[in-house]
């Protein structure tokens, strides 16, 4: 049992969280640049460095690995597999569906179009754009890497929980008549994918990481520069004095804060680190983060020529409302989460 532990604590601290990175790291500041870690531009550009060097393997092994397991779902088989389930059983499929799918909320928007034009229940198609953005394969591996285990699998949980959830209840209130009109006329393919062969699988996991690559490297740097501000420059106590636990409001602000910004897993988990480090409350963070994967501004506005502004409302709602309940759960209990 001792050895199982130390071999999960070595994998842990050598693969996840990367202290052979860490070190290396320390030493280049230390012994090349000539700077003190206790400096705030030595921490600063530790912190910069580490954490971008650390999303992008990350990144690169995760996104190659989740797209080869995707290529055995192409559009056709999982509209084919998703039509086959109904109620509640439809919505669980559609939110695990979207924990194999890489994709931020924009790049998520056309697979809930061609599945709402392939007439599946609107509940699933639902659960599917929820979860997507919010829960995959890689902010699982990502959070362990961050914030360890229990931490990691509670936030999957309670986000398939929430995909489930706001699905079931969209698909109760029968908003069919909400979808843009223009969606029920799009033609559907029934043309069975080709088998592809096993290179043709590599090649296209590769695609898959230069493209997703090309469209999150910019907002990785920018959210990690973030986070080492906040890590390392803005005095704790003004971040305590806004998401501090003390502020009965501050999973509010955190969901709200969040929405504007248009980001994935990957650019805001190194500002989620920051915050947590200056003291503020799990829950805020997970509200923050939930808000900006699920719920960017950009988008609410692409959705918006899909649906009618009282499905876009009432959707906005429904998440907006549970990803503030879950905040509050987290921060009641994040002595169990620690």
């Amino acid at each position: 049992m001792v050895e199982l532990r130390n071999i999960f604590s070595w994998i842990n601290a050598q693969l996840l969280k990367m202290q052979w990175l860490w070190d290396l790291v320390d030493l280049l500041i230390t012994k090349v640049f000539g700077l003190s870690m206790d400096s705030k531009i030595g921490a600063s550009i530790h912190f910069f460095i580490y954490d971008v060097i650390k999303i992008f393997i990350l990144l690169s092994v995760l996104i190659f690995t989740i797209s080869y397991i995707q290529s055995y779902f192409p559009p056709e088989r999982t509209k084919k597999m998703l039509g086959n389930f109904k109620g509640i059983k439809g919505n669980i499929f559609g939110a695990l569906l979207g924990t194999i799918t890489p994709f931020c909320s924009c790049s998520s928007i056309p697979l809930f179009i061609g599945f709402t034009s392939a007439g599946l229940p609107l509940g699933v198609t639902f659960s599917f754009l929820i979860s997507s953005p919010m829960v995959d394969l890689a902010s699982l591996l990502l959070l362990l890497s961050f914030f360890g285990v229990k931490f990691a699998i509670a936030y999957v949980v309670i986000g398939l929980i929430l995909a489930v959830l706001g699905g079931f209840v969209i698909e109760k209130l029968d908003m069919k008549e909400y979808i843009a009109d223009y969606i029920w006329g799009i033609e559907d393919s029934n043309i069975e994918a080709n088998e592809l062969t096993h290179k043709d699988r590599i090649d296209f996991s590769i695609d898959q990481v230069k493209d997703i690559f090309s469209k999150v490297w910019l907002a990785v740097l920018i959210g990690v520069g973030i986070g080492a501000a906040i890590h390392n420059w803005i005095p704790q106590s003004i971040i305590e004095k806004i998401l501090g636990q003390d502020n009965p409001f501050s999973v509010l602000i955190a969901t709200l804060v969040g929405i504007p910004i248009y980001a994935d897993i990957f650019g805001t988990l190194p500002i989620a680190e920051a915050l947590v480090a200056k003291g503020v409350g799990i829950g805020t963070v997970v509200s923050f983060m939930m808000g900006v994967t699920t719920l960017s501004l950009p988008s609410l506005i692409m959705l918006s020529k899909v649906v009618k502004p009282k499905l876009l409302a009432t959707f906005v709602a429904i998440v907006s409302l549970g990803i503030i309940i879950v905040g509050y759960g987290f921060n009641a209990f994040s002595y169990l989460l620690m």
